[in-house]
């Protein structure tokens, strides 16, 4: 699935046994992703009585007040934030709001080191080291019984096309991604990311050729898949 005004993304749904007592922010690995959006407050009112749960309602993030935010949670336990750029923001690039709920434009990473997060990034891909924030997570520290108010450190991780990787540090208590697992895990398996061919190949599990030619694949000429230092999955599409 694809936002209406959107031809570079899209959503990819996986029929998995549920898990019922998956919850996001509790593990490490993928924990969100952060869709843009043209304006966030009629949205909360718009998903007030909808499937979607409001984890946490709009609110200007605490190291910017030019950016709003909320925070959903999907079927599958997945939480989505829906971000509103009020104005420009120095030193974070964002692409515009297309349509009234747009592209991903981060996804959002755990795990219990930060400084090894950013050092598999920049080591594997070349993905630049940032100054680590200080910054409210509130899905995460309802989780661990924190405030909503506790401060937890993040960098975001500038990629192409205005787009991040959100490393978290977790508290100390959250347990890692099973080493060996059949399944996909709960909630965000796996993002898919383009990547150059050399860095495909180089960090393979397994290359292969393209399941298919529809969207993300068009133009591909091979797919692998690697762990990162949470234990989270991505999946490298190699273009021709």
């Amino acid at each position: 699935m694809a936002p209406e005004a959107a031809t570079d993304f899209v959503f990819r749904f996986i029929e998995l046994p549920a898990v019922p007592a998956y919850r996001a922010f509790t593990r490490h690995g993928w924990h969100a992703a952060e869709l843009i959006v043209d304006r966030v407050d009629p949205l909360a009112e718009q998903l007030r009585d909808s499937p979607f749960e409001i984890v946490a309602p709009p609110l200007d993030l605490s190291f910017c007040p030019d950016i709003r935010a909320m925070q959903i949670r999907g079927p599958g336990g997945e939480i989505l934030y829906l971000t509103e750029f009020k104005k420009p923001v120095p030193g974070l690039d964002s692409p515009p709001a297309r349509c009234t709920v747009d592209r991903t434009f981060i996804v959002i990473v755990g795990g219990r080191s930060l400084d090894a997060m950013q050092s598999f990034f920049n080591e594997s891909f070349g993905v630049p080291k940032v100054p680590a924030m200080d910054s409210r997570v509130q899905t995460m520290a309802l989780e661990f019984g924190l405030s909503r108010e506790h401060r937890f450190r993040i960098a975001a991780l500038p990629l192409l096309d205005r787009c991040y990787i959100e490393a978290d540090e977790m508290p100390v208590e959250a347990p890692p991604l099973p080493a060996e697992q059949r399944e996909l895990p709960a909630g965000i398996a796996m993002v898919s990311f383009f990547a150059a061919p050399m860095a495909s190949e180089r960090h393979r599990v397994g290359l292969a050729a393209p399941p298919d030619d529809g969207p993300p694949y068009a133009d591909a000429s091979g797919v692998a898949c690697v762990r990162g230092a949470a234990g989270e999955m991505l999946e490298l599409i190699s273009r021709r």
